[in-house]
């Protein structure tokens, strides 16, 4: 018999030696992310059917349902209004919290601001707080009861606004959301600043330029891409949202129990026990955020292609 060669054998474990790399990662995506999702749309097609036995009780089973989950979850009315509570939930979130980044990125990018390790720490220490603490912490300052803050307002003689209730919940929620989001998003922003050419802005000293039209023309279309990121991420996170108005609920009436999708996904599936009808409705919403994401993206892509060709 002929033995293989060394060198044929040598360059066939070169070859090789990536998917073993990569192996440990897929085996990870697989059971941690693709067989979940795999499993929810499994559940989402199917429903029990209770069968009598003819003795007065019946036997569960399941069996093929179709679309018909997915009907009744576009149809819900409680779902439809958590996506529309969402939607304002995002309105104050995002345009807020991504102009705070954009500016705090500016400002520490100025040759003129001081202590720059500092305030990166100050800013981007909040994001390092979990989520569900914040919430417990910010709920603490809200409660008129307890909140230092209410006290002060009080001895100073000035409204004490209940932040629990009514249309000011949403500005609760939303400053939970972005003074934990915004450092995060800063530092992505603060990073496509700093790779940056300095040749362009001295140009564009030479040129008489002040730091105000350096921001504004040069630096702010330069890290467009980076907006685009931020503005991607904090979109999926504004539809994921979750930990802050179920941490918030025990503390107000003015939270149910479906307020948000994924709130209502919970609720379907661990408190009425209908995993079926959650499961359709986790996969309307994944659906709903990967359109809206493409989508987005798309137009972001059209805009620079058309910026580039001009």
């Amino acid at each position: 018999m002929t033995q293989p060669r060394k060198g044929a054998r040598r360059s066939y474990g070169v070859k090789a030696a990536p998917y073993g790399f990569l192996l440990p990662a897929a085996v990870l995506f697989a059971l941690f992310f693709a067989l979940p999702i795999g499993y929810a749309v499994w559940l989402s097609v199917h429903k029990t059917q209770i069968k009598g036995n003819g003795l007065g009780k019946g036997a569960k089973s399941e069996v093929w349902a179709g679309l018909e989950n997915y009907a009744s979850a576009l149809t819900d009315s409680e779902f439809l209004a958590s996506a529309l509570r969402v939607l304002g939930y995002g309105a104050i979130v995002v345009p807020v919290m991504l102009g705070l980044a954009l500016f705090f990125a500016l400002l520490l990018d100025s040759e003129r601001v001081r202590g720059r390790s500092f305030a990166r720490l100050a800013i981007f220490l909040p994001y390092a707080v979990p989520g569900v603490i914040a919430a417990v912490l910010w709920g603490f300052l809200y409660l008129p009861d307890v909140s230092p803050l209410h006290h002060l307002l009080e001895k100073a003689g000035l409204p004490q606004p209940d932040l629990m209730d009514g249309g000011p919940l949403y500005l609760a929620m939303s400053n939970i959301a972005v003074w934990g989001g915004t450092g995060f998003n800063m530092i992505v922003i603060y990073t496509s600043l700093r790779s940056l050419p300095a040749e362009v802005f001295e140009a564009a000293k030479l040129d008489g330029c002040s730091e105000l039209q350096i921001a504004l023309r040069i630096k702010i279309p330069m890290v467009a891409p980076s907006l685009v990121l931020t503005f991607f991420f904090s979109i999926i996170a504004t539809l994921q949202v979750f930990n802050e108005p179920t941490t918030l609920r025990p503390l107000t009436n003015g939270i149910p129990s479906t307020w948000s999708p994924l709130m209502k996904v919970f609720n379907d599936a661990f408190t009425g026990g209908n995993i079926y009808a959650a499961s359709a409705t986790a996969v309307v919403l994944a659906l709903a955020t990967f359109v809206l994401s493409f989508a987005l993206l798309r137009i972001s892509n059209r805009r620079t292609t058309q910026g580039a060709s001009r």
